[in-house]
This record gives C-alpha cells, structure tokens and sequence, in this order.
C-alpha cells in the first residue's frame, strides 16, 4: 500500500485529518505519510488516512512501518528474524527482507477525517 509523504510533524502540517491534534505532543522526529487509494475505502487503514511515524524508533516485530523502496513508499508489517527485519507489504508485493535505510519510520498515531 502505497503512501504519500506530507513532512515533518514539527512544521504544522494544515492536512484536514490532523485537525485536533496536538502536534507538539509527538516527537520531533515524527514525520506524517498519507495513505494512497490502493488501500480502497474500508477496513483499518483506508485512502486518506493519515499515518504519524517516528523515525528514531526501532522497528519490532509486528510494527506498522514506512518503508522506502525502489520508487515507492509504501506500508508493511515487520517479522523480525534474528538480528534481520522481514517486511510484509500489505498490498500488491512480496515480502523482503529490510536493509537499514529502508525503513524510514515506525507508525505510531493513525488521522483520520470523517466526513458528516
């Protein structure tokens, strides 16, 4: 599942589903991502969510990341094997085993804006 990146947390980001939020409670090295419209309209994660990731902390096992690939960002579950993080997109890829500067965050806030 494919995410757009919005900016660092720290900068005071105006996107609609943040409306609320007190920013300045998260850390400075949290930064947002914007789910795209692969992950369709329902269950946990849709199009439009917002995900807050921290960048300074380690990925467990069974954490939601950010992840960098080749030409993407995109949302995966980490397995961790040993000292080696296995990444499990959610949608539409295989599982790869994670190098360093892969992973660019670990999730830990969801946004979401519900229209009424």
């Amino acid at each position: 599942m494919q995410v757009q990146y919005l900016g660092p947390l720290m900068l005071g980001l105006g996107h609609p589903a943040l409306t609320g939020y007190d920013l300045k409670s998260f850390s400075p090295s949290c930064f947002a991502v914007e789910i795209g419209e692969q992950a369709g309209l329902d269950g946990p994660l849709i199009e439009g969510d917002v995900l807050i990731a921290d960048e300074d902390r380690m990925a467990g096992n069974d954490d939601l990341v950010i992840a960098k690939l080749p030409g993407e960002h995109l949302v995966a579950r980490t397995w961790r094997i040993g000292g080696r993080v296995r990444l499990i997109p959610l949608h539409g890829r295989e599982s790869v085993f994670a190098r360093d500067d892969m992973l660019l965050g670990v999730v830990v806030s969801q946004a979401r804006r519900y229209v009424v």
